[in-house]
């Protein structure tokens, strides 16, 4: 007699990864298109700050070059949360929902910190230097986001790597940041200086108390 054993089949389906891939590699396509000039100048950002001072108004916060680019920015380091959550088991790495989840939690946690910095800005009237910051942190952060890109896409359509790529992409990750962070502390330090109170109302409020909260939140979820 012949015992038929019966197991669960998985079929992963990552169709939903490939779509968001690809538009966004179609955003970057038709931002080169339609803003050659600026495209090229954003690329040469890592060693040149010419993209900084022609684009400084803080006008261009809300340019459509910018949205797209913030657009790329949320979905590549929501695809490194999902990624990371997904490694440590606290969720499933094809889970659309799980992205979906991710995703609306980053770009309300950003979306959030904008509007509290818009209402210290606007308390003690300086909404000018506000916005010219903030378009200068978005800048780096968006082009870090768009080096990332294809990073997270190997990370997400191979097996589980080793522990050792993992930290020196996380470390790779936080020297670039602090050094895009010291070279707007640099280009602004006059203002800086001139604004002080302000300067360390906004560091303590929208850059250590959120991400603090969120790291005690994550270590007492365990």
């Amino acid at each position: 007699m012949i015992d038929f054993i019966f197991s669960e089949r998985t079929i992963e389906n990552k169709d939903w990864a490939t779509i968001l891939f690809i538009l966004c590699l179609a955003l970057i396509a038709i931002n080169k298109t339609v803003s050659k000039k600026r495209f090229s100048e954003f690329i040469r950002l890592f060693y040149s700050d010419k993209y900084i001072k022609v684009y400084k108004d803080g006008g261009n916060m809300l340019n459509g070059f910018t949205i797209s680019f913030f657009i790329i920015h949320v979905v590549s380091f929501t695809f490194l949360i999902h990624f990371l959550l997904s490694y440590y088991g606290f969720s499933d790495k094809i889970s659309l929902i799980a992205f979906i989840q991710n995703f609306t939690f980053l770009t309300v946690f950003i979306l959030a910190k904008y509007l509290i910095d818009k209402i210290i800005a606007t308390a003690f009237d300086i909404e000018e230097f506000g916005e010219s910051f903030n378009l200068h942190k978005v800048s780096y952060r968006t082009y870090i986001g768009l080096l990332l890109l294809p990073i997270t896409a190997i990370l997400f359509y191979n097996d589980t790597p080793h522990p050792s790529i993992v930290y020196t992409l996380l470390i790779a990750l936080l020297i670039v940041t602090l050094i895009s962070y010291i070279t707007s502390l640099r280009l602004y330090q006059s203002l800086i200086q001139s604004k002080l109170f302000y300067f360390i109302l906004y560091l303590c409020t929208l850059e250590i108390a959120p991400y603090y909260f969120m790291y005690y939140w994550f270590t007492n979820s365990k």
